[in-house]
């Protein structure tokens, strides 16, 4: 006896054939009569047209390259001692500015709330008004 000489002791159980052809019957997998069954048939599905009837929004694709400063109101910079120079490390270091993709973001100070304390700051953008509050008080922007 060797391994290509053996034979199964049950084979395998075929399923009995019908006499009626094979299974591809009758419209031959091609639906019923009617516009299915018409040369040229090009129905669109619904949902297709549902979704062109929805507007395309303002940068729905692509993500805008620019990445935008953090922002960092003028009021907020009182937890600092007066003299100290600002800038967006030490901004991370107080927990006022989170990493944007792992990396230090840029900063822009901006004017809400009333600043009591002079300050110097370096290395940040700020908006007008936010800058003449800090030049009021004597700060100083680099």
């Amino acid at each position: 006896m060797q391994l290509h000489t053996l034979k199964r002791e049950h084979p395998n159980k075929k399923s009995r054939l019908v006499g009626r052809g094979g299974t591809r019957g009758k419209t031959s997998g091609r639906g019923g009569k009617g516009q299915t069954a018409r040369a040229g048939n090009k129905r669109r599905p619904q949902m297709r047209d549902i979704i062109k009837k929805i507007p395309k929004l303002r940068g729905y694709r692509f993500a805008s390259f620019d990445t935008k400063p953090s922002p960092i109101n003028v009021g907020a910079l009182n937890v600092f001692v007066a003299g100290s120079v600002i800038s967006p490390t030490v901004l991370f270091e107080k927990n006022l500015v989170r990493r944007v993709g792992g990396k230090l973001p840029v900063v822009k100070i901006l004017g809400t709330g009333e600043l009591t304390v002079k300050l110097s700051i370096v290395d940040c953008l700020v908006s007008k008004v936010a800058k003449e509050k800090i030049e009021k008080i004597g700060g100083t922007i680099k």
